[in-house]
């Protein structure tokens, strides 16, 4: 399908993305090699313009934290944060501390806050028990935010490893367009999982051995700007596990592979006096439903080869070396 311009989740328009790299060797031994990567959902404020959402926890080896209250009001009301497993409190605490500053009302006049963190395992290249992000990261990462961001060994993905060589963040998009009418998928995946044999890519090759660690996991986000509802958002979600498993995964036991979806086709107040709301919704039966969920396979899969493409060869803590995927 058609990709979108620059071929990233920020192709849906309002969405930008914004990476804080950590990389410092504190001896022979211990290497700091992570990051935040934040995902901010539209320009403005987040918890008054709330947008429909949803996830889809394909394994749940897992420490997110916010995706209960998703999947229960089918709404998201922060930025989507990703980091280090370790890292999931301290950058629950800089968001919080963003949005409260930002929103004076929250836990005072209003409702409290649900946010959303995703992680994954780093520790074969960065000493995670360092806990080496803090809240003012996540607060740095969100400041960052902008249209065009880079991929790969950065923000979050700066010690991922996939399919035995280097990962990270990858984005891709597609444009599912039925006659007069176009809208756009973007997808950005956090990879951190697969083992090296199982690599779909045939034009691949590396001499590197693969890393011994722990299965694995991923993070998938994926962004339209279609008028779909959070009970369809799920859907699109399921159809990013079939993106992810075309790369070759059979998803491990010890795996995280949690999809989050939303749509920001139209936000939902916090402040309202109206009783009832409408808003258009893409009809299922529509033949557009089955090209949104073309667009979110397709650019899934590429996701997460974009965080292979992009990534570099990395050093971490004990010494370790993980190679850069060579391709034909």
């Amino acid at each position: 399908m058609e990709q979108g311009k620059l071929n990233s989740i920020a192709d849906v328009e309002g969405v930008t993305v914004g990476h804080v790299t950590l990389e410092d060797d504190l001896s022979e031994t211990e290497a700091i090699r992570t990051g935040v990567t934040a995902i901010l959902p539209h320009a403005g404020n987040w918890f008054e313009e709330k947008v429909p959402a949803a996830s889809f926890v394909l394994n749940g080896f897992g420490k997110t934290v916010g995706l209960v209250q998703v999947d229960e009001l089918g709404l998201l009301e922060s930025p989507i944060m990703l980091t280090n497993t370790f890292s999931v409190a301290a950058v629950l605490q800089g968001t919080m501390n963003w949005m409260l500053r930002e929103n004076p009302a929250i836990g005072d006049s209003t409702s409290s806050l649900n946010l959303v963190v995703g992680e994954c395992n780093d520790s074969y290249l960065n000493s995670m028990r360092r806990m080496a992000v803090t809240p003012f990261h996540a607060e740095q990462a969100i400041n960052n935010a902008q249209k065009q961001f880079e991929q790969g060994a950065v923000g979050a993905g700066k010690g991922m490893i996939c399919y035995g060589v280097k990962g990270g963040i990858g984005s891709s998009s597609r444009i599912a367009r039925i006659e007069d009418q176009a809208f756009t998928v973007g997808v950005l995946a956090l990879t951190n999982f697969g083992r090296k044999e199982d690599l779909a890519i045939t034009n691949w090759k590396t001499d590197a051995p693969a890393p011994d660690k722990p299965d694995g996991s991923v993070i998938i986000v994926v962004a339209t700007d279609a008028p779909v509802d959070s009970r369809q958002l799920k859907r699109l979600a399921k159809r990013a596990a079939i993106g992810l498993g075309r790369t070759g995964t059979s998803i491990s036991n010890g795996s995280g592979d949690i999809i989050i979806a939303f749509s920001n086709a139209r936000r939902i107040s916090h402040q309202t006096s109206e009783t009832f709301y409408s808003s258009e919704i893409l009809r299922d039966d529509h033949s557009l439903m089955n090209e949104l969920f073309q667009a979110t396979v397709e650019a899934a899969e590429e996701a997460i080869y974009q965080s292979l493409f992009h990534a570099e060869t990395t050093t971490g803590r004990l010494g370790r070396v993980v190679e850069k995927g060579l391709f034909n």
